[in-house]
């Protein structure tokens, strides 16, 4: 309990109704870039509610997934509570009730809640950059020999999970399960493979006015082969040149290898970035 008929308790199943309240009616909300809406985290681990009154005035979803990275996937507040307050009070029981060694980790995107996270204590890890690429402009790479592109099919998670995992590392690797759900959300997805077998996959989403590449990773010992450009230009080309008007992508600042990729294949910076927020937590 933290004053007289207010409590912050893990979320449970019969909250359903009220937090789908607070996910569209909550003065303001921050969402990660995900697969999963708030209520499909509610039966994992590192959930909190903030309740008063019978009602959810404030909640805080950040599982840890993948395993010791806790990325903040929902926080929403209720125009009856501030946002300072509503934060502290699921903030504090958070780091409590976190027991294993863990980084919590954010995508900012809306200023209030970049000062937030500074006022208790997380640090800039890096920056997310954005890119986009007008068809009109884009360079598109041929296959290279040895190598075959084809649809990702349900077999393939397994393994194109542990090219995620190797190409992005543990800080940024999504997991099976969140990669299968992307797969049935997006409109292509695709591996490539040699002989060895899957060294690379892309994921991408389009609507009518443009298409995302949401995903692209090829294994470390098969990168400058051709086969991120290959990826992308049989996306292109499947999407169809000119049916689209742009492409656009996103990638760490500091990712020298994917900017690299990405200027060769004609993207250009759009000037939009978001900063990447961290804190230190249990064990």
């Amino acid at each position: 309990m933290i004053g007289f008929g207010l409590q912050v308790r893990r979320i449970a199943a019969q909250d359903y109704d009220r937090l789908a309240n607070l996910t569209y009616y909550g003065a303001n909300i921050h969402r990660h870039l995900d697969w999963y809406s708030p209520l499909e985290w509610m039966d994992t681990p590192n959930y909190w509610a903030r309740e008063e009154g019978g009602q959810i005035t404030a909640a805080l979803a950040c599982p840890d997934d993948p395993p010791h990275v806790a990325w903040i996937r929902f926080f929403g507040y209720h125009p009856v509570v501030s946002a300072a307050d509503a934060w502290s009070s699921l903030w504090d029981v958070a780091q409590r009730e976190i027991k294993e060694p863990m980084q919590v980790a954010a995508i900012v995107v809306k200023p209030w809640f970049q000062n937030l996270l500074l006022s208790s204590g997380f640090t800039l890890r890096e920056r997310i950059v954005m890119l986009e690429l007008k068809y009109e402009h884009a360079r598109l790479f041929s296959i290279p020999a040895g190598i075959r592109i084809r649809p990702m099919e349900t077999a393939d998670m397994p393994v194109v999970a542990g090219v995620d995992l190797r190409a992005f590392g543990p800080f940024w690797h999504n997991t099976q399960h969140v990669l299968s759900r992307a797969r049935l959300q997006c409109a292509s997805a695709t591996v490539a493979e040699d002989d060895s077998g899957i060294i690379g996959y892309q994921l991408s989403m389009k609507n009518s006015l443009g298409a995302h590449l949401a995903r692209l990773a090829v294994i470390p010992e098969a990168q400058g082969r051709g086969a991120g450009a290959a990826l992308v230009s049989h996306l292109i080309r499947s999407f169809g040149v000119g049916q689209l008007s742009a492409l656009s992508v996103n990638t760490q600042a500091d990712n020298t290898a994917s900017l690299a990729l990405y200027k060769k294949l004609g993207f250009l910076r759009t000037g939009e970035q978001y900063p990447v927020f961290v804190h230190p937590i249990g064990g």
